[in-house]
């Protein structure tokens, strides 16, 4: 069945794949950027079933605009836009922490929050929106990352319960790595700041992310055909776990808070409220 597809961050990485193997199988998509002219020739041009219009997702009026123009056909929206702040927390200028919230977060809250009027009164929409391994896992050198991503899982896995009843289905995806743009200059920012302390840690950090780019395992293609695929899921999952090297991180995470939970039980599981010695 042939769905209207809103993909924000279309103009680079897995956005663009997303975009052409949604055309491709013949859904309409709605193709949003910054600069959507880069967009539309990244995407080969005009086509009947491309719309490419103007999105900066930290722009409210933006968001609420892209959604107008796909208002009479909307179904689906896939919240891919993102980007990195990456360095150890204290040379992480707070403008800088403030940004990347600014992105990762409120930025698909803007878009979703213009879409979700058209759902709920379609009675019928999903919510795809990529996090992270990061947002499962926190990682050295990921603070500001990590937390963004975090932050969008618990809105992400608390917005389901609130949309269920209108029959708009969510699902989280949590990446690991896979080759997109991620790591180049424009997705990545490095630190503002500098200390000494940090300093023989932060260089190698820095030249090791970078020698990444171009080798990341995960083939986006494959990942935005899988996404496809549970767009057109009866009842699509509500979590996908995308790689093998984030199902490893998966498993571990959940050993790991079972493992806490346990060694908390004695401590944790006698702090009830002794209504007797009131």
């Amino acid at each position: 069945m042939s769905k209207v597809i809103l993909v924000t961050g279309a103009g680079r990485g897995l956005g663009t794949d997303i975009a052409r193997e949604a055309l491709a199988t013949g859904h309409q998509v709605v193709a949003t950027g910054r600069r959507p002219e880069e967009v539309e020739k990244t995407l080969g041009g005009p086509q009947d079933n491309l719309l490419v219009t103007r999105l900066d997702v930290t722009i409210l009026d933006d968001a609420e605009a892209a959604a107008q123009a796909a208002v009479d056909r909307f179904g689906l929206l896939i919240n891919n836009a993102g980007n990195l702040f990456t360095g150890y927390f204290e040379e992480i200028s707070p403008a800088q922490m403030r940004r990347q919230f600014e992105t990762n977060l409120f930025g698909p809250m803007n878009v979703t929050r213009a879409v979700l009027p058209i759902m709920r009164k379609q009675r019928a929409g999903h919510v795809i929106t990529i996090t992270s391994t990061a947002g499962l896992v926190g990682m050295e050198f990921t603070s500001a990352y990590a937390a963004s991503k975090f932050a969008e899982e618990g809105w992400m896995e608390s917005l389901r319960y609130d949309v269920e009843p209108y029959n708009i289905h969510t699902t989280i995806v949590e990446p690991g790595y896979f080759r997109t743009e991620l790591l180049v200059d424009g997705s990545t920012n490095w630190p503002e700041l500098s200390i000494d302390d940090y300093a023989p840690r932060t260089a190698p950090r820095i030249e090791g992310m970078k020698s990444m780019n171009g080798k990341q395992p995960g083939d986006p293609a494959k990942l935005a055909r899988a996404l496809l695929t549970i767009a057109q899921q009866e009842k699509p999952l509500q979590r996908f776990v995308a790689g093998a090297d984030a199902i490893e991180a998966a498993e571990a995470k959940a050993k790991e808070l079972l493992a806490q939970a346990e060694a908390s039980r004695e401590l944790g599981g006698a702090l009830a409220y002794d209504d007797a010695h009131a």
